[in-house]
């Protein structure tokens, strides 16, 4: 049994302060939950060049030839960290995939350029590795995009007058052959330098491959498919709460 004085003592102590420490507690808890979670986020924006090209089965059209060509890309993005090495990244994304398309015989004058402008939404895994300052880093996730635009510049050669034009054109969707949805697996490799508490750049190689073609089986008895395939670096920074 306890002393009187210890009775005393604790019904001495205000009613109020009894009903205001829990709650100063449970306070204090959300404040620091909430500040340890903002310090596992990061957002950015990031921007580069990218090269393209086609993977595609020509069958009838031996006269036509697919090159890569070069575009740009720029993208914000954000990103949570579960562990030191282990995050989440997701990304908004505007790119160019473009080709180039050139003939030989009695059309070889004929060479352009397709512009191709491309949104997409890569969500990846990151892995990172190295002290504090200076770390190096692997992406490796999937990605959904859509085809905006297309822009074709260039010459093109009439195969009856031999006469060539120079031309430029927006390009006109067909419902029926284009296939403006994309869909592929997304990876990168990079390395990013904290250069202030707070910020950090990095730089990165990334690639792209589409598991969906760009044409659709519109054709009876030909399957004229054509898969993006993109490589790219990109320059980056990004805040870190």
């Amino acid at each position: 049994m306890l002393p009187e004085r210890s009775f005393s003592m604790l019904s001495s102590v205000p009613k109020k302060w009894n009903m205001s420490f829990p709650r100063n507690c449970l306070l204090a808890l959300v404040v620091l939950l909430s500040q340890a979670a903002m310090a596992q986020w990061r957002v950015g924006a990031s921007g580069g060049g990218d090269y393209n090209w086609f993977t595609i089965n020509k069958q009838y059209m031996n006269n036509y030839h697919y090159d890569g060509a070069w575009g740009w890309n720029a993208a914000v993005f954000g990103q949570y960290n579960f562990k030191d090495w282990l995050g989440l990244r997701f990304e908004l994304e505007a790119s160019e995939r473009n080709h180039r398309v050139y003939r030989d015989g009695m059309a070889s004058g004929t060479n352009y350029i397709n512009h191709n402008t491309y949104l997409q939404l890569p969500v990846m895994a990151q892995f990172s590795f190295g002290g504090q300052k200076v770390r190096g880093f692997m992406h490796a996730g999937v990605y959904a995009g859509y085809w905006l635009a297309g822009l074709q510049k260039g010459k093109y050669q009439d195969p009856l007058s031999r006469r060539t034009y120079n031309f430029k054109a927006k390009y006109r969707f067909q419902e029926e052959k284009d296939q403006r949805w994309d869909f592929g697996i997304a990876g990168g490799v990079g390395i990013e330098y904290r250069f202030v508490e707070h910020w950090v750049m990095h730089v990165e190689g990334r690639c792209y491959y589409s598991f969906i073609s760009t044409v659709k089986p519109y054709m009876e008895h030909v399957r004229d498919y054509r898969y993006n395939t993109t490589v790219g670096m990109n320059l980056g920074f990004a805040y870190i709460f």
